[in-house]
């Protein structure tokens, strides 16, 4: 197979896997997570979105869009990236545990009617289910974004963005679908 024989292959099988997502359930549970976010904005609360790796690259493109601008020019909205702060995370890390880095920031940020946003692609990232376990039991509102059945953070989101896959890239891809769905979906609802 060549370059572009496995781009096209690839292509396909994304456009497959996104039409049989589109068909079930996920569009629902997308448009409650940005109901949660849409309401926090509008009570004068924050969103906190965290994760691993990729996924935390993730939870920081979703704040830059929503500080910055997804489509709209309009105000910024209160979303904070967890872990973005370098000396937080690692004198947390090297003098405590790696497992409660995001936990320790939701104490540090979390107030009842916040929305917390963990992102794992198998939902079991030890310190992503520690946070959003935190914020639940703070009183924040949860969203988990994850990959098929939603590990063990299923138990503790109000919210679960389970992707039916179980691989990683593809998993990610559908993620950043997803959170550009919620990005637009939060200006269209707040900026009409």
């Amino acid at each position: 197979m060549n370059m572009s024989q496995l781009v096209a292959s690839r292509l396909e099988e994304v456009a497959t896997t996104l039409s049989r997502i589109a068909s079930g359930d996920y569009g629902g549970e997308v448009e409650r997570a940005t109901t949660l976010i849409v309401t926090a904005f509008q009570s004068g609360k924050k969103l906190l979105v965290f994760g691993n790796g990729g996924s935390s690259t993730d939870a920081q493109h979703i704040c830059g869009e929503m500080v910055g601008r997804f489509l709209k020019e309009r105000r910024a909205l209160p979303a904070i990236a967890l872990c973005s702060n370098h000396a937080v995370l690692t004198a947390w890390a090297n003098d405590h545990s790696y497992d409660e880095v995001f936990s320790r920031e939701i104490e540090a940020h979390g107030i009842p009617g916040d929305v917390a946003w963990g992102i794992s692609t198998s939902g079991n990232s030890r310190n992503v289910v520690a946070a959003v376990r935190t914020a639940k039991k703070r009183g924040l509102y949860t969203i988990g974004m994850t990959g098929k059945g939603g590990g063990a953070m299923a138990d503790w989101v109000d919210v679960l963005l389970a992707v039916p896959l179980v691989e990683t890239p593809r998993i990610q891809e559908i993620h950043m679908i997803t959170y550009h769905s919620i990005c637009a979906a939060v200006e269209q609802q707040l900026f009409p």
